[in-house]
């Protein structure tokens, strides 16, 4: 257990830093803070017990393993939405393609896109899918998930991300590598050329390896 604690406590710090503006009171990250730091992950030595197999459905109603079918030799940016939501939500889902967008085809190929609903009750896979094609995001690499709501709970309490109601969810991106355990969590707000850019080096091999 003692082994896995670098990467809890890592993710951890996502959570609550930064969430919807007007639903929860929480101090806002300072101006110039960094736009994304990195997660330290380094003691991490079985991904697969620390994220699980958790099953969740994606948007097509598949049922997925969480480390296995989604996350397992990836490069991964994870966001959490909820599908009825009027500010946040949508926005960083136009931005998240913004920065899709901005990498080229090529690159973008290689990064999977992750939205995790935070509101299973409600954002069932046809929900989910039609809002994936309302933001124009329905592609083979943009993976929407939901699923009963103990086992997303459970997958978004291991990102850091679960919050006491939809609304109260984290809005911090997690961008990983999850072959090299290289994990950063970005801030929102970050310009879409420096989200695009952190993903870009997260593509380079790493050195040793």
């Amino acid at each position: 257990m003692k082994r896995l604690l670098p990467l809890v406590l890592a993710l951890a710090m996502a959570s609550g830093a930064s969430a919807h503006e007007g639903h929860t009171s929480q101090q806002a990250a300072p101006a110039n803070a960094p736009a994304a730091q990195t997660l330290k992950a380094g003691g991490t030595t079985d991904a697969q017990t620390y994220f699980t197999d958790t099953l969740l459905r994606d948007q097509n109603g598949r049922e997925v393993r969480f480390y296995s079918d989604v996350l397992k030799g990836r490069l991964v940016m994870l966001n959490v939405i909820f599908t009825h939501c009027n500010d946040a939500c949508p926005l960083i889902t136009r931005k998240l393609k913004e920065v899709r967008d901005a990498m080229g085809e090529d690159l973008a190929k290689q990064v999977y896109f992750i939205s995790l609903s935070s509101d299973a009750e409600n954002d069932t896979p046809d929900v989910l899918k039609a809002f994936a094609a309302k933001h124009r995001v329905d592609s083979p690499n943009w993976i929407f998930l939901t699923g009963d709501r103990a086992n997303m709970d459970r997958v978004l309490a291991r990102l850091g991300q679960l919050g006491e109601s939809p609304e109260a969810h984290s809005t911090l991106l997690i961008a990983g590598d999850v072959p090299n355990k290289r994990w950063s969590k970005i801030r929102p707000d970050a310009p879409v050329n420096a989200i695009a850019q952190r993903l870009q080096l997260m593509t380079m091999p790493v050195a040793g390896r």
